[in-house]
This record gives structure tokens, sequence and C-alpha cells, in this order.
């Protein structure tokens, strides 16, 4: 599906809003502060998932009050799409990631076959250790060999939500909230 940026503001028009900027921003706070808790002791290397984790790992990054590298990768299965079956990498990493404690973060766990790939990568590249950190995990089950994220911000029901970094077919990933689709209760599987 192609949009304009009219069509997008009329969505965000008429969006439901599931989470201020005010409650996201506290997800947030809580999230660094499990963070800080869990690994402040490690050699962490904080890895943004391009490009819907590009808002919720700069906002985690700059909660965090310990030293930490960060780096970034690209993989992705949608491409400005609601879905996809393969992944396609585009950017790896450019540090090594050998002998290193990973933090993936992402946008959204939905069915998590993106974060499973990348974990998996991340591993199979020698990392000590890997977690994972979403913004927003979807309440649904159809999620890839029932993975958990490590670290979840906030929980949404199974509805197509942009907003902290989400998209709508390209846009709205700057929106200061998580928003749904206006009448839209449930999304139907990918």
């Amino acid at each position: 599906m192609s949009i304009d940026p009219r069509h997008a503001s009329q969505v965000l028009a008429s969006a439901s809003c599931l989470f201020t900027r005010l409650e996201v921003e506290q997800a947030l706070d809580r999230l660094a502060a499990e963070i800080t808790a869990s690994l402040a002791d490690r050699d962490l290397l904080l890895l943004c998932v391009m490009t819907g984790g590009l808002v919720p790992a700069s906002e985690l990054f700059l909660r965090l009050d310990f030293p930490v590298q960060l780096d970034y990768l690209h993989a992705t299965r949608y491409q400005g799409t609601t879905g996809g079956s393969e992944l396609r990498w585009v950017t790896h990493p450019s540090q090594s990631l050998r002998d290193r404690v990973v933090l993936v973060v992402d946008d959204i766990l939905d069915e998590g076959l993106t974060l499973a790939a990348i974990v998996d990568y991340c591993r199979a590249e020698g990392a000590s250790a890997v977690y994972s950190v979403v913004l927003v995990e979807k309440l649904h089950d159809r999620k890839a060999n029932d993975l958990q994220a490590d670290f979840v911000g906030l929980k949404v029901e199974d509805r197509y939500v942009f907003g902290y970094g989400m998209d709508y077919h390209g846009y709205l990933r700057n929106a200061r909230g998580i928003y749904a689709i206006a009448g839209e209760e449930t999304e139907s599987p990918l």
C-alpha cells in the first residue's frame, strides 16, 4: 500500500491513543532502571535494530547511567509493508560481537521472527550473552517458538500500532505516543 503524508495525517487524526507520551516515557524510565539493575556491571553493547528501533534505542541509551557502547544493524521482513517472510539483511553491526554482552533493542515484538533471527545471529557471531528489549509487545499466541523479550516496555492488544519508532506504511514513526488504527479491534495474522 502506498500512501502520502495527507493520508498519514488522516490516519493519525482518527487513531486511538493506547499510550500517551507520558506513559511511554514512564515505560522507558522503568526499562532503563531494569536494564541498569541487570546489566550495569557488564561491558554492554547496545545494538539498535533499524529502523523501528531507532527511537526506543536512542531514548533508552540516554537513560542508561553506565558506560555502554552503541552499534546498529538493519534486518527487516517488512520493508514498508505489514508483513513478509524472508529476513533481508541491509547492514550488519560494525563492531565485533565476539565475547560481548549484547542488548538488542527493537520497537515491537509481534511474531518475533525478526528478533529471533537477530538473537541467533548475535550468538552465532560469538556474543557471550544476548538480551533483548522491546518498547511494545503484542499480546497474541503467534510468537515464534514462544519467544519472549528479556525487557518489555508496554503490552498492547493485537492491533496495528504505530508511533515511537513503529510506522504506518513508512510514516508516523515520530508520533509521540502509541496509537492504533481507528476502528480496528484486532489485527489479522500476517
